[in-house]
């Protein structure tokens, strides 16, 4: 058995227990939560949550962020991501979607007044590169501009600026953000900023990149924080696993992959 197969067994063994189901569930609604309030939300023992959590984890469906002395429980897309594309894509998406639609429209009619919050949006990759690799590939402008199809420029210095420049040869910059803090080459944080122009002004969300050695790979966790509204983490969600999968293939074979990923997104939307 192949090492893919290998990993979506263990997603769909992960998947198969109703209680780590709910995990899930309840981490789609909040994501980043403590093992104590997991604990509480569900009335489980502290041992059995960190069981199911620990088979979650080992499945790539959730990822732990430490944040000071505490380990916050992040929902990890990326092994869904590739069930969909895989097994839904390409059968009858345009109909489960129409289907999907009509029972959101139920769901916000019935919610209207309940009070929603934008989660936290995670996700990991595994890439086979150095963690000097992925930190040049994250901060170099000519790298960024082949993966990315913009290049971020800055000096990537605490309190310098950063642009998310179009390569189209217009100069047009359609993010710009601060950087908050470098440690290269392991820890990089951003504000992200995709309308610096709008008014009234809104608060920039944030986006860490998180690189961890491990022997000859490295563990890549973007999280994406702070966001103003659903539509935009609805667009991260597209975006960031096709930006990291061309930036995956770029370290591994030295080329990104032959059509742009963020197209098929579109063309499947």
């Amino acid at each position: 058995m192949s090492l893919e197969a290998r990993g979506m067994d263990s997603v769909f063994k992960a998947l198969a227990d109703p209680t780590r189901r709910l995990l899930l569930d309840r981490l789609r609604e909040h994501n980043g939560q403590t093992l104590r309030e997991l604990c509480e939300r569900l009335d489980m023992a502290r041992q059995s949550a960190t069981q199911h959590l620990d088979v979650l984890e080992r499945a790539g469906l959730v990822t732990v962020v430490r944040r000071g002395r505490e380990r916050l429980h992040y929902l990890n897309p990326a092994p869904i991501h590739e069930i969909e594309e895989r097994w839904i894509s390409e059968f009858d998406k345009p109909r489960l979607q129409a289907i999907s639609a009509i029972k959101n429209q139920a769901e916000e009619y019935a919610m209207t007044n309940a009070p929603t919050s934008v989660p936290t949006y995670v996700y990991v990759t595994y890439i086979r590169a150095s963690a000097e690799q992925v930190w040049q590939a994250l901060t170099e402008a000519d790298l960024t501009a082949r993966y990315w199809g913009h290049a971020n420029v800055s000096d990537w210095q605490p309190g310098s600026t950063w642009e998310h420049r179009r390569i189209d040869g217009s100069g047009a910059v359609d993010v710009v953000g601060q950087v908050l803090k470098a440690e290269p080459p392991t820890r990089l944080v951003i504000t992200f900023e995709d309308t610096p122009g709008a008014e009234p002004p809104r608060e920039p969300s944030v986006v860490t990149f998180l690189v961890e050695p491990h022997h000859d790979i490295v563990r890549l966790t973007v999280t994406h924080e702070n966001l103003p509204d659903q539509a935009m983490f609805n667009g991260i969600s597209h975006g960031w696993p096709a930006v990291l999968a061309n930036l995956k293939s770029l370290l591994e074979t030295g080329e990104i992959l032959p059509q742009a990923p963020w197209e098929m997104s579109r063309a499947h939307a």
